[in-house]
């Protein structure tokens, strides 16, 4: 049953958005290990909320989907009651922890940082599948997760420029999976059952087995990594100056480079794709979710090197996820 939970959860992604507070600590030079624990399990359980509360509000759509039956609400092993159970237990768990850690550092507006984020989340599980780009809730609900993490520090009103531009940066990439690798993975189900997603919005159709991809969902998925790869540079030029530079901050300027460029690969393979094959977006949704998440933690290295191990946790997790739920490397079925 503890597997089935984990899947209600999807935990393939929850160690990336459990390292979203983490990654705004760390931009404020927090490196105590028990607190950055601390904020990475309610980043967890903040996921597995939303998710959760997702699949309970979607639920009438889902179950005409056949690719995604194996979701335990779907599949039946779990309740709906349980389901809305779990998700309470959740982000109740995850104010209880943010209460002792304002009650440790005498910071309490964090608490209300968070409760913004969870509203913003709570806000996209009811509309997404009414209007276009609701997604932007998600985004700003992460986007809050990594200040209120970074506001637990030396408190909101000390957030430094990088703290903010880490913040802004995980908004973009979660745009990113919301936008494209989101609406394409249930492009044929929302299509038929007519939900008004941004990419249906865009001209995105399944037509005789056949994916059609308008060139504006493309340019708004190309468009997307520009903005990350363009924001991440920011740091190097308003934080630490270019002037004062040092041999190893260019070689992240290398890695991030290659980072973009596999990103660009990956999207023009899933972009490219003639035919709809769940699976084989899955696969490369999985490639593109691992390796577009390595960009802040090797940015971060600036601070601390010790801040690139983060780019492992997002991959590691989602690989080890697949394989103890699913049976698979890249293709988490209930994606």
């Amino acid at each position: 049953m503890i597997r089935e939970y984990l899947k209600l959860a999807r935990s393939f992604n929850a160690v990336l958005t459990g390292i979203s507070p983490v990654m705004g600590a760390i931009a404020m030079q927090q490196y105590n290990i028990f607190m950055l624990i601390l904020l990475f399990i309610i980043g967890f359980l903040g996921h597995t909320y939303g998710f959760v509360l997702n699949d309970i509000i979607d639920y009438k759509i889902d179950k005409s989907s056949k690719e995604i039956s194996d979701r335990p609400l779907l599949s039946g092993t779990i309740t709906i009651r349980n389901a809305w159970l779990f998700t309470i237990i959740s982000i109740v768990i995850s104010f209880i922890i943010a209460f002792y850690i304002a009650f440790d550092s005498n910071y309490y507006l964090p608490i209300i940082i968070l409760v913004l984020s969870a509203v913003f989340i709570s806000i996209y599980n009811i509309i997404s599948k009414k209007f276009p780009g609701m997604d932007i809730f998600v985004s700003l609900g992460v986007f809050f997760l990594i200040i209120y993490g970074a506001s637990t520090v030396q408190g909101f009103e000390n957030i430094t420029r990088l703290a903010w531009i880490v913040g802004i940066l995980g908004a973009i990439q979660v745009l990113y999976m919301q936008f494209i690798a989101g609406g394409l993975k249930d492009i044929e189900n929302d299509y038929q059952q007519g939900a008004k997603t941004l990419a249906v919005k865009l001209g995105v159709r399944i037509k005789e087995g056949k994916l059609i991809i308008s060139n504006a969902f493309k340019a708004l998925a190309y468009g997307i990594q520009i903005i990350n790869l363009i924001v991440v540079f920011i740091p190097f030029f308003v934080v630490w100056k270019i002037e004062n530079l040092n041999n190893a901050q260019y070689i992240q300027w290398v890695l991030i480079i290659f980072v973009g460029i596999v990103m660009f690969y990956l999207s023009n393979k899933l972009l490219s794709m003639d035919k709809f094959v769940r699976s084989k977006a899955r696969k490369y949704i999985g490639s593109h979710y691992m390796i577009h998440f390595t960009i802040v933690p090797i940015m971060l290295m600036t601070l601390n090197p010790w801040a690139g191990l983060l780019m492992v946790f997002p991959g590691l997790g989602f690989i080890l996820s697949n394989i103890i739920l699913h049976g698979t490397l890249l293709q988490p079925k209930t994606m």
